[in-house]
Parts: C-alpha cells; structure tokens; sequence
C-alpha cells in the first residue's frame, strides 16, 4: 500500500505543475500580461524561469528522480508565486488560492524530508548503488 500511496501521491501533486507549466507554454502572452498587471517587473524572462521551475520540478516529482530537489525548487517557485499573486487574503479567492498554495507547500515539504517513496528512480538506482 505503502509503494502504491506514495506513487499517487506524487502524481498528484506533481499535476499542478506540468499542467499549469504547459499552460504557460501555450498561452505565454496571456500569462505575461497578468504578470505586467500584477507589476512583475521582466515577466517575460520570469515567465520563462518559472516555466522552467514547472515544468522540471514537475516531472522530478511525478518521476521520482532527483524528487527532493525538484521538490525543493517547486517550493521556491510557489512560495514566490504566492507572494506575488495571492497575498490579498480579503478577497475570497486570493485567500482560497493562498491557502491551497500551503497544503501543496506542505505536501512538498514531506517529499524533501522523507523523499519520493520505493516505486521512483531515486529509490530504484539507491538500490543499484548499494549492491
């Protein structure tokens, strides 16, 4: 159940971030423009590196490869992103958007600390290297 629970636990966590990274990708001037107008100053090279953060950290986390650190920059690039954009916590949605925000922050935070779980790569060349 153990091996189970972890794995589908890290797809879905890691979902947020490939969807929302490819979203980035298809709708860019979209996502630039609410960026301008939330006044992120170079949103066009900021929205290029957290992109980046997605979409890396996202399949690190669905893979189980190099999960804590994928893992770790995920939580850089949603503690930033929270602080840009959802720090209005008088507006229900803002402080909806905030709060969710911290359930994934610590859902993260358990990967960096106890890792991706047995069915991952982290775990599969771990065993290869102790033999």
């Amino acid at each position: 159940m153990r091996k189970a629970a972890s794995l589908a636990g890290r797809v879905l966590l890691s979902s947020i971030f490939i969807v929302f990274g490819f979203n980035n990708i298809m709708n860019f001037s979209a996502m630039q423009q609410i960026m301008a107008e939330a006044g992120i100053p170079m949103n066009g090279l900021l929205l290029i590196l957290g992109t980046i953060f997605e979409l890396a950290g996202g399949l690190s986390l669905l893979l189980g490869y190099k999960a804590r650190l994928g893992a770790g920059a995920l939580i850089a690039f949603i503690t930033l992103a929270t602080l840009f954009f959802h720090m209005n916590l008088s507006d229900q949605m803002q402080f909806t958007q905030f709060m969710k925000n911290l359930s994934i922050l610590g859902g993260l935070l358990m990967v960096v600390v106890l890792g991706p779980g047995p069915l991952s790569f982290d775990m599969r060349s771990s065993r290869h290297q102790d033999r």
